[in-house]
């Protein structure tokens, strides 16, 4: 299935260019009151919401996806974890370009470690991306974004995609300095996540998956996920080495190669291989 949340908060199935508009499968969800259990109350309770929303299909109210606002698919996640130097070619280009850097030594992921978004960052792509600090270089980063499903700590490698909800397409926007990487990728807008979440069960090896971005028209980025140094089983493993991982975490996977400026008035277009395309637009702040 394709979920994605628009508009004020509805839930829609999409099917082709459609989305249908399955709101009242939210009535499975549990009630909870304060303290409220963190993660995602949407992703956690996913399998009862998708058996809900088969026998909705039939007389669910559609619209045009062009015309309406898509949000985040995800609402409320604990955490977004951001992956850095995790293609090699994004590794090489960085060593040329010290503006992407800052003059830290480029190494290993292993190195570098993961880094936190903060959630107040998330958006979706009908929201855009409001440039902050257009004095310094903002880049896109196109990147395979991981909705966890379930709780999990210490997962390992082999059974990591158990743990998967379903995957998105992120954009992990960046203000290059010399700040540290949580503290200038954290902007409002900068973690774009949609334009709707795939189920796990629609996307048969998602190291296998082709990713590109371009602005205006100009192709910037174009890859595969095969080339990530840590793929995204070894991904949760090392993530879930340190933080516990609950339903609704995002972990975005890396970027390769390409990334580059945007200014207000841009439009970014991105897409991953089996997930579907989103178009971002550019503002200022």
């Amino acid at each position: 299935m394709k979920i994605c949340r628009y508009d004020n908060d509805r839930l829609g199935l999409v099917l082709g260019d459609e989305a249908r508009d399955v709101t009242a499968a939210l009535a499975v969800l549990p009630s909870v009151s304060w303290p409220v259990p963190l993660g995602d109350l949407m992703i956690a309770n996913l399998g009862a919401i998708m058996t809900a929303v088969e026998k909705l299909i039939s007389e669910a109210p559609v619209k045009e996806i062009s015309d309406v606002q898509l949000r985040s698919p995800v609402a409320n996640p604990s955490k977004i974890i951001g992956a850095p130097i995790n293609y090699q070619t994004h590794i090489d280009e960085s060593i040329i370009d010290d503006g992407i850097v800052s003059q830290r030594k480029i190494s290993h992921i292993s190195d570098w470690g993961l880094f936190l978004k903060a959630n107040t960052s998330l958006v979706g792509p009908g929201d855009g991306v409001a440039v902050q600090f257009i004095e310094a270089r903002n880049d896109h980063e196109v990147e395979l974004a991981v909705v966890i499903g379930k709780a999990c700590t210490h997962v390992s490698g082999e059974n990591a995609l158990d743990y998967v909800a379903g995957y998105a397409i992120g954009l992990d926007m960046t203000t290059r300095g010399k700040e540290l990487q949580s503290f200038r990728k954290s902007s409002d807008s900068y973690a774009v996540i949609g334009p709707w979440l795939v189920t796990a069960d629609e996307i048969n090896d998602p190291n296998n998956l082709d990713l590109r971005i371009s602005v205006n028209g100009e192709v910037r980025q174009d890859s595969n996920t095969r080339d990530l140094v840590y793929d995204v089983g070894r991904l949760i493993e090392y993530a879930s080495e340190r933080y516990t991982l609950l339903p609704g975490d995002i972990i975005m996977t890396g970027t390769p190669d390409g990334v580059g400026p945007v200014e207000p008035g841009d439009v970014m277009t991105a897409e991953i291989e089996n997930i579907g395309v989103m178009e971002v637009a550019v503002r200022a702040a």
